[in-house]
């Protein structure tokens, strides 16, 4: 499947997917359904600590996993925004599993909201926290 960065700044990514490759178009019309997934590595040196997903389709589960170092012992919380509510808490919190000096966190949730948007925020305990401006989101 091709995609399209909508928006590429320092701080703020955003990418599309367009339902198209060099064979056609493959378009998902009302009543279907399709199973995407992605994955994605961003060196420490590029990126923040915290990913943001936004919902602008009918989504029956959204799952996203992170894997981080274990010997910075990080933790991981997260967040929910509606176009009719400021942030409140994940209604779940992300699951933790360490494996082989890896520390992953998975996060479920069954049909998210139209609209909402879901930030996962990380912090590492056993590194000081670089001098930063917390309150941007960069969008």
């Amino acid at each position: 499947m091709r995609w399209q960065a909508k928006h590429d700044r320092d701080a703020f990514k955003e990418v599309w997917l367009l339902f198209d490759n060099e064979h056609g178009r493959f378009p998902l019309y009302p009543g279907e359904s399709v199973w995407i997934e992605y994955a994605y590595t961003v060196g420490d040196d590029k990126w923040g600590n915290w990913f943001q997903r936004a919902v602008r389709l009918p989504t029956e589960q959204l799952e996203v996993q992170l894997v981080l170092p274990a010997d910075l012992d990080p933790v991981v919380r997260g967040t929910e925004t509606s176009m009719t509510a400021e942030a409140s808490p994940l209604r779940t919190p992300p699951v933790r599993s360490d494996d082989a000096g890896l520390r992953h966190f998975t996060w479920i949730t069954t049909t998210p909201a139209l609209h909402a948007r879901y930030r996962l925020e990380w912090r590492f305990r056993a590194r000081p926290e670089p001098e930063s401006d917390h309150g941007s989101t960069g969008d």
